[in-house]
């Protein structure tokens, strides 16, 4: 994966600071999984497969004053609520379906254990 396209560099105009962590998400979600597919849209960008898995965006999940510097929000739909602290919000918007929205500001929040959950999403937007 290379370089970023202009839709996607567009998209981050307001938020250049977020940058580089959406450019590490990104490359990581085109090496881990082989049906990765990008929609930049004009308040997100969505990842999907069969259906959309996560989404990249803005969306204060968190009162201003507790967002860090460089944030971004990153959506991930699952088949059940996750019992962590890192989900800043949890909803249900369907019946067997969870939202779960990250607020993420340094690279080192890309873990293992984020990449399952993204994986996780992966797999069930894939079987649905």
């Amino acid at each position: 994966m290379g370089e970023l396209d202009g839709d996607t560099l567009l998209f981050f105009n307001g938020h250049p600071d977020a940058l580089e962590l959406y450019r590490i998400l990104e490359k990581r979600l085109y090496e881990t999984f082989p049906n990765v597919n990008k929609r930049v849209q004009k308040t997100q960008i969505t990842f999907y497969n069969r259906h959309v898995f996560a989404c990249v965006s803005f969306a204060r999940v968190k009162r201003k004053a507790e967002l860090p510097a460089g944030w971004m929000t990153l959506t991930l739909g699952l088949p059940a609520p996750l019992v962590s602290p890192r989900a800043a919000v949890i909803t249900e918007p369907y019946p067997g379906r969870w939202t779960h929205h990250f607020v993420l500001s340094r690279a080192e929040e890309l873990d293992d254990e984020l990449m399952a959950w993204v994986g996780e999403a992966y797999a069930f937007a894939e079987s649905r």
